[in-house]
């Protein structure tokens, strides 16, 4: 940089000066149409204000996440309790599984976030080199970590009795949900980070660069105070204006959502025929992929956080393996993990039910340029067709509305972005409900937030072995299909 001083001559000080390589929090949407700071309504500035107060900074997600205030405050509770409030894991360790877990994703950017507060509390750098330089009862989590992050399916109760066994490296059920709960919870934010295409702030790797501006026809002073010369680079599919194919698409939408309402009304399919339904859409989610979807190695520098670096989501009814339906109504989170999680990990349960609620419920009941419009059973297709692609049904549900609609370009983000987030890219959010609002689309992203329930399912679900209810005097689930089926009381939460 160079600055003046009296007279015409100049002086090179050697200072650089970094300036972001984004514009804006987030590479999908232009930076003029997100939540500006300033411009805030007086719920948004509160919570501006906490997550300045708990992280010390205003990060993208929440600038992104701040689209859904109810979300946001919610989200921000659960972290801070997760993080920073008393519970079984000392603080050291709960950032250490954060970088575990972001790092299974390969979302260098939460990676990088977690490195920080792991040193700012305290962490031992070593087990930064490398996952083997950890404490052996954190490397011992690795396995349930990957299981969780890419096949929930195939864990078992014998995976969790290895970890709670009673040897100098086990965990007490208190310390494991308090892990588990931390795993999910960072598998599902690195799907919302990519989903949404958050950027590293200026301050972070990958946030900045030192090369000199290309773009032309703008002055240094434009830097400087934020003008990037490239509002007309990034098309918004939300700003432009609307084509008739993209109303149409809206449209025929609502028209498919009133004639599958008036079909319910007539008449009501069979069990039979609903399962029949499920394990077609079961089946035919397993053939949508992306023209992305290739292997992509992580970076070193990230997956050094992990083991069994080749190990990533493949469909569970490929290759001849067969895994057995995980029927939804078989577990209830209301009697089974919320008593569980409660007991031993206090008011996390009432912390991860509202998130849940408020997951599944969030809606402003408009769809596009239309309002007042009862978007419950769209919201429920989502939710329910990403816990199909986990192998969880809903006996209740008629899976045959999914492919009525959803289409297979919505099926490739959604599915990108819960199974394989990393592979995300700015195509594929272009590509969906392309005269939605912005807003709409990242409420679709947070229903990324349903692999936090799909993950919870499995794993709190085999949490409740035998064993560990006799051990913890917990409800107990007795062995039955593969999975378990509860017996006896529960025990009451007030």
């Amino acid at each position: 940089m160079r600055l003046g001083r009296s007279g015409p001559q100049q002086q090179e000080l050697g200072i650089r000066i970094p300036r972001p390589l984004g514009h804006g929090p987030s590479r999908f949407i232009p930076e003029k149409e997100t939540v500006q700071v300033g411009s805030e309504d007086a719920m948004m500035h509160a919570l501006f204000a906490d997550s300045f107060a708990t992280l010390g900074r205003l990060d993208n997600v929440t600038l992104v996440m701040v689209f859904h205030p109810q979300y946001l405050e919610s989200f921000l509770k659960t972290q801070h309790y997760l993080l920073q409030m008393d519970g079984p894991l000392p603080l050291h360790y709960r950032h250490y599984i954060g970088i575990m877990a972001a790092a299974r994703h390969q979302c260098s950017y939460l990676v990088n976030l977690h490195v920080n507060d792991f040193l700012h509390v305290g962490g031992d750098p070593k087990w930064l080199n490398g996952l083997e330089n950890a404490p052996q009862k954190l490397q011992n989590l690795g396995e349930l970590n990957k299981m969780l992050a890419h096949r929930p399916w195939l864990i078992t109760k014998e995976h969790i009795e290895q970890l709670l066994k009673t040897e100098e490296n086990s965990w007490s059920l208190a310390e494991l949900i308090h892990a588990v709960v931390l795993l999910t919870h960072y598998h599902s934010l690195a799907s919302f980070t990519f989903g949404c295409g958050i950027s590293p702030e200026i301050d972070c790797e990958g946030g900045h660069t030192f090369r000199p501006p290309s773009v032309s026809n703008y002055c240094l002073c434009d830097i400087t105070n934020g003008y990037h010369g490239v509002d007309d680079i990034h098309a918004s599919p939300a700003a432009s204006i609307p084509t008739t194919e993209s109303v149409c698409e809206v449209e025929a939408l609502m028209e498919k959502m009133k004639q599958l309402q008036e079909c319910r009304d007539e008449e009501e399919a069979s069990q039979e025929e609903m399962a029949t339904r499920f394990e077609r859409e079961k089946r035919e989610s397993m053939f949508v992929c992306s023209s992305e979807d290739e292997e992509s190695a992580p970076t070193r520098d990230v997956s050094r956080h992990f083991e069994d670096t080749s190990y990533g989501y493949k469909d569970f009814s490929r290759h001849g393996m067969h895994v057995p339906t995980f029927r939804a109504q078989d577990y209830s989170w209301e009697d089974h993990g919320y008593s569980l999680v409660n007991r031993l990990y206090p008011d996390v349960g009432q912390l991860l039910d509202e998130k849940f609620h408020i997951a599944y419920n969030l809606t402003y009941n408009t769809m596009a340029m239309h309002k007042d419009v009862d978007t419950s059973m769209l919201r429920r297709a989502i939710w329910n067709y990403i816990h199909c692609m986990f192998g969880i049904r809903y006996d209740d549900y008629d899976y045959g509305e999914i492919n009525q609609l959803l289409d297979r370009s919505f099926k490739v983000y959604i599915k990108t972005v819960v199974c394989t987030p990393e592979k995300t890219t700015k195509r594929m959010y272009d590509s969906f409900w392309r005269q939605f609002e912005h807003s709409e689309k990242v409420r679709s992203s947070d229903a990324s937030r349903t692999t936090l329930c799909s993950e919870s399912y499995y794993s709190l679900y085999d949490l409740m072995s035998p064993a560990a209810c006799r051990r913890w005097n917990v409800p107990q689930l007795q062995y039955g299909r593969g999975r378990y089926e509860a017996s006896g009381p529960m025990v009451a939460i007030n």
